[in-house]
């Protein structure tokens, strides 16, 4: 196949990806289906499959957390596959080169979202001010599409076209602290993304429980999964086992409203812990 129809493919392949934020979260962004479909126009599903399942294993975390933005796994995977396929290469070499190729896209991705998407915006609160319904979600996908789909296919398909020498070259130019940082932000973002999901979410009533949490993680060195069963127990023992038996907390019949009121609104009677 011509070199320039596989790199209109695999932009194709790269756009579909991206329609998450047009179809929602249909999962089309994760190295297993664009690693597949990236085999399927290079002529080796199955090499596709094995490297696709590998960068899988690599980007299980890559999920925006909070205000933290993953590395761009789309165009990491299938330029990283892409190259291995088309050198010969095995599974390694398309995970050495899909990492690095997805932090940098990462920077065009940001720099797409601070220049490009706030026009779309901008004209959808103008919209919006007017009554125009129509014109904000015209705005919506046309922010969309200018802003992440077509610069991250532009940028699979150059990339592409200009061939794996030419991306190394350009890996191997970036200095060695640049690369360094990029890793311990990349370590921090995630933490940073907790973070300010906790700010939102902290309060003096659940505090005490964040807390636990964490020293139960740290000090006593037990797994998430660990923490996660003990605080549904703790949530169950807090909140009484009555919902699971078919019935209310706080009795609803009219003739006790009197002993309610009283009580605090709670029919001790009818409790069962």
């Amino acid at each position: 196949m011509n070199v320039y129809i596989t790199a209109i493919f695999l932009a194709l392949i790269a756009m579909l990806g991206n329609g998450e934020y047009f179809l929602g979260s249909s999962m089309l962004s994760r190295p297993l289906v664009t690693c597949t479909l990236t085999g399927l126009v290079l002529g080796n599903v199955q090499q596709g499959i094995i490297m696709g399942a590998t960068l899988e294993l690599a980007f299980v975390g890559s999920f925006s957390i909070g205000a933290a933005i993953p590395p761009e796994i789309i165009s990491g995977s299938v330029l990283g596959t892409a190259f291995a396929i088309g050198a010969g290469k095995s599974t390694a070499v398309a995970l050495t080169l899909g990492i690095p190729i997805a932090s940098l896209v990462l920077v065009i991705k940001n720099l797409c979202f601070l220049f490009i998407l706030p026009y779309f915006v901008h004209r959808a609160d103008q919209y919006a001010e007017a009554g125009d319904g129509s014109g904000v979600s015209r705005m919506n996908v046309l922010g969309g599409f200018f802003s992440i789909n077509l610069p991250i296919g532009l940028v699979v398909g150059i990339s592409y076209v200009l061939g794996s020498p030419v991306i190394k070259a350009i890996l191997a130019v970036i200095p060695q602290f640049i690369i360094k940082g990029l890793g311990i932000a990349t370590g921090l973002l995630p933490a940073y993304g907790f973070a300010l999901l906790m700010k939102m979410m902290i309060n003096k009533k659940n505090v005490t429980f964040f807390i636990i949490g964490f020293a139960l993680a740290v000090y006593l060195k037990i797994s998430v999964t660990g923490v996660a069963i003990f605080g549904a127990c703790l949530a169950l023992i807090l909140t009484g086992y009555s919902a699971f038996n078919g019935k209310p907390i706080v009795s609803t019949t009219a003739n006790t409203a009197e002993t309610k009121a009283e009580d605090g609104g709670i029919d001790y009677e009818d409790e069962e812990f």
